[in-house]
This record gives C-alpha cells, sequence and structure tokens, in this order.
C-alpha cells in the first residue's frame, strides 16, 4: 500500500479493498483537463486490476462531476452524511445494557472475530478488513484505536477511531452491531467511548460518515450535517 500524487489528487493503491482518491479540492480543472485527470486514474488502476473509490462530496467542483465520473465508468453507492460534533458535548459515561462490556483491541485474534461479525451482519465479504487494521496500526499505533462490544464471547459491535494528526478532528468508523442488539444503546456507548479517547488527547470534533441508519442517533448526540457524500466505484469488472 502507498499514496502517489497526481496533481490536486492522492491516490492510495495496494488496499486489499481496492483504492482510493482522496482531494481537498480539485483545483479549478475543468473541460479537457478534467476528463484526462479521470482517465488517468483509471488507467493506473486498471493497469493493477484493482477496483477503487472517488468519493464525491456534493460541494465539489464542477457541479456536473458525477455526470463525468459515470461516463468514466463509476458506479455510485449508497450516499452518506458527514457530520460533525464537539467531543466536549459528545463524551459521556458509556451505558451499556447489561452483560455487555467495552474493550480496546489490537491481536489478530480479535480483529478476526471482527470481520466475522460484520460478514455475520452484511452478508459480504469483510476478509481484507483484520490486515488493513493490523497493517494500519503497525505504521502507527496511537493514530488508531479500536473497540469492541462484547456479550460474553461474542463481539456484538466494533468500531474504531482515527486521530487525525496536525488537525482538531478523529474521525470515527464501524459501528455495526448484530441485528439481535440493535436498539439497546450499544452504538450510542461506543461513540462516548471513543469520544472519551478524543477528548484525554485534546481533540475537539468529531466526524462521521454516516448512513441513513446512524445519522439520526449521532444528530441527537449533538452532531450535525455539513455535507453528503457518494463513493463512485470503479471496477474491472464494471468494464
Amino acid at each position: 500500500m502507498h499514496c502517489e500524487r497526481d496533481g490536486p489528487l492522492l491516490r492510495l493503491v495496494g488496499e486489499q479493498q481496492g483504492g482510493f482518491i482522496d482531494y481537498r479540492d480539485l483545483g479549478g480543472l475543468d473541460g479537457v483537463e478534467l476528463a484526462e485527470l479521470i482517465a488517468r486514474q483509471v488507467r493506473v488502476f486498471a493497469e493493477r486490476g484493482e477496483r477503487f473509490e472517488w468519493k464525491l462530496h456534493a460541494h465539489d467542483r464542477p457541479a456536473d462531476l458525477a455526470q463525468r465520473l459515470r461516463a468514466a465508468g463509476f458506479v455510485p453507492a449508497d450516499a452518506e452524511t458527514v457530520v460533525i460534533g464537539p467531543v466536549a458535548a459528545v463524551a459521556g459515561v458509556p451505558r451499556l445494557p447489561a452483560g455487555v462490556s467495552l474493550r480496546e483491541v489490537s491481536d489478530r485474534t480479535d480483529l478476526d472475530r471482527i470481520v466475522l461479525m460484520k460478514q455475520a451482519i452484511w452478508q459480504e465479504d469483510f476478509s481484507w478488513l483484520a490486515e488493513g487494521l493490523a497493517a494500519e496500526r503497525a505504521v502507527d499505533p496511537d493514530a488508531l484505536t479500536i473497540v469492541v462490544a462484547e456479550a460474553g464471547d461474542a463481539i456484538v459491535c466494533a468500531a474504531w477511531a482515527r486521530f487525525v494528526r496536525g488537525t482538531e478532528f478523529v474521525t470515527l468508523w464501524g459501528g455495526g452491531t448484530l441485528p439481535e442488539w440493535r436498539s439497546r444503546g450499544i452504538y450510542r456507548a461506543v461513540v462516548a467511548y471513543r469520544a472519551n479517547l478524543a477528548a484525554e488527547r485534546g481533540f475537539r470534533y468529531l466526524q462521521v460518515d454516516a448512513s441513513d441508519e446512524s445519522r439520526p442517533i449521532l444528530e441527537r448526540l449533538g452532531f450535525v450535517a455539513v455535507a453528503t457524500t457518494t463513493p463512485f466505484i470503479w471496477s474491472p469488472r464494471a468494464r
């Protein structure tokens, strides 16, 4: 896994689940220059036989960027809402149902257990996740904290926090909960736990790319919607 700079873009290649395109903005590129930039990303990943994601925000310019991506062979996935919350308002005592406890994990055995839980929820292949989280922690263990909620020997919820160096933000990921354990406050407790970690380290804000299911919960905790984002996926199979 490594990053490459291509004009205004940062291109992440070599991830097991596929590559990723990130940017602050496109620097005003339009017309032929923008078309070539998009086509160049497709060529790079096509040569690798690798799928990749271009995450489009609603405020990205030009306004027809979504249409340009579709024309280049990208397929939009479900939209998410970017929500931001102040750490001070979200932090607090995690309130868990009886028999459930929270624990920070890093051993590969626990990461593999998280994979099994996520596959049970989504009925998809998450085999790449354990390797990705382990590799990320190997590079910088202080930048990633993984938390699980356990009931007996079973993981019923798993989530992680990325502490973004040089900023005031911690980004929250995961949070999927087994269906039979939902609506018991576990997701809220895991959010509060990670907010406490952020507070201990002096971070001020939390950010989540929220699904339609998690957004109402987060807004009740004090998060505010600031943008929508749609993953546009290019895949060799889709061609």
